[in-house]
């Protein structure tokens, strides 16, 4: 008895080893296989290619407020799209009429957004590395160390321009930034932070209070909390900085009372440009304004808005002293100095009661609004999404939780039906898609400022691009469309011709007031620092004539949509092309 007994408890032992090695094999072989599943989406994602087709698309439409004469003209048979208020209904139809891409859950946009969201996420590291080898020349621009000062937000001395870096901010990076504005100090905080300005804080600290190291160079001093390390910007630099960043606004009817209208001014012999840009400078005001003899300093206001530009011919010989003695016309110029009136921001001190969204398809503009929301409203805007280098440009609420209520709207591109009925009211940022094709795909190749090379427009890239992003900007409109439940439909290119009219309209569904002085300031901020920069390709068609006819289908859906809807419909100037 014993002896079997024995021999059934060796049985089990080896039994349970074995299902002990059975279940660990198991457990492994399932790790394996998962992570070679993500890795291959993963490298799918990054290399940014698509297998998916382009989907049908309308080749004529009836009764659409934009017409294609090529569709009148060559109607070529092709599958039916229904569009407008049919296109807007639940998907219960025939699908034999039903295009997958009027459906908000098709899986092929879907996995385009999850792509792009991939890149959008893996861009960032190397944008912000060439931001650092941008960085490095500076490191011979040495300025003279003031001292530590304290730093008061709300009655800030150093106000003429702010910057942020969170990873790689140097005492030279700050040095030069304010150096190419023409500020004479550069003050560092909080080890990230930077800020301009010609008049030094009046209140000093202790030098141990300054003590946080700067991000991005070990063994300095960047400022501290509530405190700035001040240095004064190199003077042999000045002269080029008095030449620097001048530009030249227009001839305007003159004020009636110039000393009313503008708060500072100087009267100098054989005035010059440079001499009337430099004082100005000094004096902190972004306007020069010169009349023969006499320089004035301001901004733009409700009784000199820059809004009605005159002949420049009327302001010829304006240095002649009988000429200035008319005093009906003067000379305006920007200085290097920015518009501080509307750069102050914060959070909204209580919760947000309306979710608003600032949707748009990528490429769009969404950037770009932001700036001019944030600075006619005084407050944040937030983002689905984290992008540093936004962070760094002054978006403070890229780092703040999307969904916390403490920014005035937040940014999207998305547009499936969960994601846009999470949000009570939406701003609809529409672009001409050729315009925001381009913009997304040099934004892809080299980030948001700059150009993609003239390699990567001829590659295989740039047409997989158009077949599978072409359908997304249609299908990104037509669900927000479906699916917002309050909207306020804004195009990009009628906010770039009259900005101040369509920020006022932003702004009012916003539930905010704002001054007319602050929307003017607005206005004469209206770039920030988001214009593109580098070789930009003169007469350049990167679209192919199939491109073309596949895009303008698309335009034609999306224009009778919106009329479907009450809305406006796409500028005239989005087809033909």
């Amino acid at each position: 008895m014993a002896k079997a007994f024995f021999r059934l408890q060796k049985f089990l032992r080896r039994t349970q080893f074995l299902l002990f090695f059975l279940t660990a094999a198991y457990l492994m072989a399932g790790s394996l296989l998962l992570l070679q599943r993500t890795r291959l989406v993963i490298q799918q994602g990054s290399r940014g290619t698509s297998t998916n087709q382009a989907p049908p698309v309308p080749d004529g439409m009836a009764g659409v407020g934009i017409v294609d004469p090529r569709t009148l003209q060559n109607p070529r048979p092709g599958p039916r799209l229904l569009v407008g208020m049919d296109a807007l209904q639940e998907p219960g139809m025939d699908q034999r009429h039903s295009p997958r891409w009027l459906v908000s859950r098709n899986s092929e946009l879907r996995q385009l957004r999850r792509r792009w969201f991939h890149r959008f996420i893996s861009d960032q590291e190397p944008m912000q590395t060439a931001g650092f080898k941008a960085m490095k020349h500076t490191a011979e621009h040495k300025g003279t160390y003031m001292g530590c000062f304290s730093d008061d937000s709300r009655e800030r001395t150093l106000k003429g321009a702010v910057f942020y870096d969170l990873r790689k901010m140097t005492v030279s990076h700050c040095q030069e930034a304010c150096a190419e504005r023409a500020y004479t100090y550069a003050g560092l905080a909080y080890g990230a932070e930077c800020y301009c300005g010609n008049k030094l804080p009046a209140t000093t600290s202790k030098p141990e209070e300054c003590n946080s190291e700067c991000k991005g160079e070990k063994g300095s001093v960047c400022g501290g909390v509530n405190r700035l390390s001040v240095y004064r910007v190199e003077e042999l630099r000045a002269g080029a900085r008095r030449r620097r960043n001048v530009i030249y606004r227009g001839c305007f009817r003159a004020p009636e009372n110039l000393t009313d209208t503008f708060p500072a001014s100087l009267i100098q012999p054989n005035l010059t440009v440079e001499m009337c840009s430099e004082f100005c400078s000094k004096k902190e005001f972004p306007l020069a304004v010169i009349q023969g003899r006499e320089c004035y300093c301001g901004y733009p206001t409700g009784r000199f808005s820059l809004h009605d530009a005159s002949n420049r011919l009327l302001c010829s010989g304006m240095h002649n002293a009988s000429s200035a003695a008319e005093g009906k016309y003067c000379l305006v110029y920007q200085t290097p100095v920015q518009d501080t009136r509307c750069t102050d921001r914060k959070f909204l001190t209580t919760k947000s009661k309306v979710f608003v969204a600032l949707s748009s398809f990528p490429g769009a503009g969404n950037t770009w609004a932001r700036h001019l929301i944030e600075h006619a409203t005084g407050y944040y805007t937030g983002s689905y999404y984290f992008d540093g280098a936004l962070y760094n440009k002054g978006f403070k609420g890229e780092k703040d939780h999307w969904r916390s209520r403490r920014t005035i709207c937040v940014k999207t591109h998305e547009s499936g039906k969960t994601e846009i009925e999470m949000f009570d009211s939406a701003i609809l940022l529409i672009r001409n898609p050729y315009k925001s094709l381009m913009a997304e795909f040099n934004r892809k190749y080299a980030g948001h400022l700059g150009y993609a090379t003239d390699r990567n427009w001829k590659s295989k890239e740039w047409p997989d691009f158009v077949n599978s992003y072409a359908s997304w900007w249609a299908s990104h409109v037509l669900d927000w469309l479906k699916y917002g439940k309050r909207l306020l439909i804004i195009h990009y290119e009628d906010l770039k011709q009259s900005l101040i009219p369509k920020l006022k309209e932003m702004v009012e569904f916003l539930n905010m007031t704002v001054t007319e002085d602050r929307l003017l300031c607005v206005e004469n901020n209206r770039d920030g620092n988001f214009k593109r920069s580098g070789a930009k390709q003169k007469d350049f068609e990167p679209f192919t004539q199939e491109m073309k006819d596949l895009i303008n289908r698309y335009i034609l859906t999306v224009d009778e949509a919106l009329r479907g809807r009450n809305f406006t419909g796409l500028p005239r100037e989005y087809v033909p092309r």
